[in-house]
Formats: C-alpha cells, structure tokens, sequence
C-alpha cells in the first residue's frame, strides 16, 4: 500500500466531518456517526482491524463521552439552580451597578463574567448565558453576542472545570503512554503539564483579549458616520489591567493546582481585583460611552427581542434576586472551589476518589470494576478497557454544590425540578455527537493498542492513523509546523464546536508531530489549546445557540466574519509564541 493512499484514508472520517458540518450545515448529531462510520470502515478495510476491536474502541470511546457528559451535566444543574433562584441575575446585577460605560459592562460581563461562566458550565454556554444579559442592558444584539464570544474565548482552555484538559487530552496520549512513561510521567501527569503550557500561551495572548472586545464593539456599534477606535483609548488601562488581572491567577493555578480550576479562579479574582479598583475610582473613563440613539441602529442590529427588554430567565425570583446579597448569590462556586481543591490537594482524599475497583464481575463481554470508577476492562475479548471516575471527576462535586444550594436559597420542588430538567435537555444532542466523535478517534488510535496485543496485520500502513497523518505533516512542513500548529486546533474547534472534541481529535496528532521534529511534546500539545480557544469564537452552532438567545437568527455569517478580526491575531500571535518557545526559550522540555 502507498503511502499517498494511507494518508488518504486516515484523513477521509476528517474531510466527512468537515463536509457535513461546514459545507452541508449539518448538526454535529448527524455528522458525527458519519464520521464515525468511514473510520469503522477505514479501519477494517485498510488497518484490518477486527470488527471485535472496532466495536471496543467503540465502546470506549462512549465511557470517555459519559465522564464528559457527568460534567456537564454537574456544570449545568448548577448554573440552572442559580438562574432559577435568581442568584444569576443578581450576580449580573453585581456587575451592571457598577459603571453605565458600556466599555467597561464589556470588561465586566462580556470578558469577567464569560469567562467566569465558561470556567463553570463550558460548552457554548457563557454566550448564551451573558449574550441576552449584555442585551437586556441595552446593547443593541449583535453587539452583545460579538462581546459574548470574543470575552470568553480565553477561559475556554480549561472548560467546564478542566475536561478539555482532563478528557481532551487524556484520552487520545493513552495510546502514547510507553513513550510518556519513557520519561517518568503519567498520562494524567504529562496532560495536567501540557495544560499549564497552555495556560502560558494562552494567558499572555488573553490580556489583550477585554481590548479585542471592546475594541469590536466600539468599532462596529458606535457612530456608523465615521468609525473610529478613538473611544477605545478612555479604556486601554482597564482593559490591560483586568487582561493582567485575570492571566497571573489563570497561569498560577494551572502550574500549581490542576486544571480543573484556572478559568475559575482567574475569572473570581481577576473581577474582584478590577471591581475594587474601579469602585475606589481608579481605571474608570473621564468620559461615559454609549451607543448612537436607538433609531440609528442599522436593522441587523437587533433581532426580535427589543435591547432593554429582561427575558433572560422569566422563572427566577425577582423580588429573590433583587435581596440577595452578593456573597450568598456566590457562595454555591465559592462552595465548588473549596471542594475541588479539597479533593484535588489532600493526598489521602484524593487517592481515595482514585481508588481501584472493590469488586469486580466477570461477563460475556469483558471484566466490570465497581468502585470509585466504574471500570470495564477486556471489551469484547480485546486488550481494550475504559472507565468512567465518577467519585474523581468534577461532575460529582458540581452536583454536590447544586443540591447544597437548594436550602441555601430556600428554593421551592419546582424550580429545582426546572432546573434539572433544563440541564437533562441541554446533553441529548452532546450525547450524541460526543459518543460518535471519540469512538471515532479511538478507532483512529487503536493500532497502537493492536501491536501491544500482538494482533498485526501485514499489508496494514504502519502505525495507526493519527501517527500517518502527523508524519504527513511533519514531512511537509518540517521546521516550520509550530507556525501553524495551534491552527489546527482552530481548524478542530470550529468543526466541532468544541475545544474538547478538538483536543480528542487532534492532541495524539500534536504529539506525534512533535516526536518526528524532535520537538518539545509538551508545548505542541499546548499550542493546541491555543487554535481549539479561539476556534471556539467562531464555531457555527456556538454562534447560533448565542444568536437564538437574544432573538438574532440567521446573522451567522456575520458573525463569523467580524470575529475573524480576534482569530486572525491569536492564530498569527500563537503561531510565533509557539515557535519562540520550542526553538528558543525552552526547547528542553519533555
């Protein structure tokens, strides 16, 4: 077999995923078995993988989506138990009485609050959720949804409390672990490290991420007579400031915590050291901007929900929301980080939470495991195995805050249930779409597991699909892949509308890459996050879910346009940041 045709068919479930999703608008539900069906096929047809082995990669990939899914879940239950109790509202009421500048409601709520969010729930909600509060301000709803976007880009590393480094990496470097092993680290080790080179990058592109979104706003939504980034020039010291404020804690707690908590912890610090400043005086504007009178806005401004009007959320408690203090509307995330750092840093109580099955079950179809992670080894008669921590993994702490939060805020059967509800909808078409994509991936990387189980195949490409597609690369671009390595992780987030399933896809590719250059691993796999962050700004249906919020359907292509501005400086800036460090500053890293 030729190598021009292997390359062909590892890279043909990625041409089927960018066609349906890109070309054909279809959802990722739809796309994704696709996707996953052509690798099935590649992979029996081409790497003459038994069907048993297909179906175990299979299934393994589908207990990787359930622990994704367990934190989403946790993520959203406790974010709709705060908008239900009104506590969201009141949060937001937080940050509007502050200053009536709409530059610095842009700092607060379209960067501090997003990423806040992000670093909370994750998956394409922080525009969503702060779209229609930016709206209910009175910004006109394109605007809103730009800001929303564009502020929560940088958060988006570390997801919903770590998965896109927890899963996203983890998963797919299992099928390099001999070659970390090599170097004295575990896969869960390497990823927790790559991720805090991610947070480097990404910290130091972010600080001028609140500039980039006010920047957008007052550009493209003040007085259409004569643009002007003038008015940015009242703020340039907030905006670098708060960048500042939010990427020192962010960097900090990615090095010495884990990567569960820095969007977090960056965004709740980083606020409440720019709230302060500005409420003894400092970094606000001489002067008040707003935007041109309400009748000069162009139509494709605003959508069917007039600007000013509330409907963020009709079932929370006004009258709850408006006496509540701040402290109590915090206090379930204040609870949250507490117990993942309690778990996390106290050794016995998170060896504990890791521990190895207490029982176990011999079946037809493999050994399951049942104690703090549910285990099933030896899927269908294979070397293959997956689990889901669900004692470990954020989604039971999530939980945990969400039902603690109930008697906190006195909240009735009702809005609990509402609640619950709301979040059980929200993961139907994740479900789908996450199972599909990580199967796919994992029939992509399951030749490494073949050769280990002596299982070969003599007229099969060497190695599995991911490492043909690297060495493909490599050999193409050589020296110069840094320059466009965090571009595919942009190129994966804007398929999938997803960092995590873009750092499934394509972090066994980064590494593999970086072993044929001889390059520093870490920092390729950590550029990764650099494209899959910012691919997030202009992912189609991350757009769409934050048009529908604010009544603004069918301005997509706008959308992806204006933010092209934001991705074009981080792709290009990334890129150079990348090759500094790996050829300069610190090519001695694993």
């Amino acid at each position: 077999m030729t190598d021009l045709i292997a390359v062909g068919a590892a890279f043909a479930p990625l041409v089927v995923v960018a066609v349906l999703l890109v070309a054909f608008l279809w959802p990722a539900e739809r796309s994704m078995p696709v996707a996953w069906l052509v690798a099935a096929i590649v992979g029996v047809a081409v790497w003459e993988m038994p069907a048993s082995w297909v179906a175990a990669a299979t299934v393994r990939g589908g207990l990787a989506a359930l622990e994704i899914l367990w934190i989403v879940f946790g993520a959203l239950v406790l974010l709709y138990t705060l908008m239900r109790s009104g506590a969201v509202d009141r949060i937001n009421e937080g940050f509007a009485s502050i200053s009536e500048d709409r530059r610095v409601q842009v700092v607060l709520l379209g960067f501090f609050l997003a990423t806040f969010i992000e670093g909370v729930a994750g998956f394409g909600t922080p525009a969503a959720v702060v779209a229609p509060l930016l709206l209910a301000l009175g910004f006109p709803a394109l605007a809103a949804v730009v800001a929303a976007l564009i502020g929560h880009a940088v958060a988006t590393v570390f997801g919903a409390v770590g998965t896109p480094i927890i899963v996203g990496y983890e998963q797919p470097l299992e099928s390099v672990e001999p070659t970390i092993a090599a170097e004295g680290l575990s896969v869960g080790t390497y990823s927790a490290s790559a991720g805090a080179w991610a947070a480097v990058f990404n910290g130091v592109l972010g600080v001028l991420m609140p500039l980039f979104a006010v920047g957008m706003v007052v550009y493209f939504f003040g007085d259409r007579t004569e643009r002007s980034l003038a008015p940015i020039q009242g703020v340039v010291p907030l905006c670098l400031f708060s960048g500042v404020a939010f990427a020192v804690p962010y960097a900090l707690t990615a090095w010495f915590i884990g990567p569960e908590l820095p969007s977090l912890i960056a965004a709740m610090v980083g606020g409440a050291v720019v709230v302060t400043a500005l409420r003894a005086g400092y970094l606000e504007p001489d002067d008040t901007w707003e935007f041109p009178p309400r009748e000069e806005w162009p139509d494709h401004w605003v959508g069917s929900i007039e600007p000013g009007q509330n409907e963020t959320d009709a079932s929370s408690d006004a009258g709850q929301s408006n006496s509540m203090s701040l402290l109590r509307a915090w206090s379930p995330y204040l609870l949250l980080v507490v117990l993942l750092i309690g778990t996390r840093v106290i050794e016995p109580v998170a060896a504990a939470l890791q521990g190895d099955a207490v029982a176990s079950v011999e079946t037809g179809v493999g050994t399951l495991g049942i104690g703090p992670s549910l285990e099933w080894a030896a899927i269908f008669g294979t070397e293959l195995g997956g689990s889901i921590g669900w004692a470990y993994v954020p989604g039971t702490w999530l939980v945990v805050s969400a039902l603690l939060a109930i008697p906190l805020f006195g909240m009735d059967r009702e809005q609990v249930a509402g609640a619950w509800r709301e979040a059980g909808g929200k993961i139907v078409s994740p479900l789908i779409a996450l199972v599909f994509v990580i199967a796919m991936v994992e029939i992509m990387l399951t030749d490494a597991h073949l050769e280990a189980a002596g299982v070969t195949a003599a007229a099969a490409p060497d190695g599995n699909m991911i490492f043909v597609l690297a060495d493909a690369t490599a050999g193409v671009l050589g020296s110069a892949y840094p320059m466009i390595a965090p571009a595919v992780g942009a190129l994966g987030a804007f398929i999938a509308g997803s960092i995590t399933v873009s750092n499934i896809t394509f972090s066994a590719f980064q590494f593999e890459v970086a072993q044929n250059l001889g390059l520093p691993t870490q920092l390729l796999v950590g550029a990764q996050s650099i494209g899959g962050a910012i691919g997030n700004v202009i992912a189609i249906h991350n757009v769409i879910a934050a048009l529908a919020t604010v009544g603004l359907v069918g301005k997509t292509g706008r959308v992806v346009r204006l933010n092209l501005i934001p991705v074009a400086y981080y792709l290009i800036v990334g890129g150079l940041l990348t090759t500094l460090f790996v050829y300069v500053l610190f090519p001695a890293v694993v």
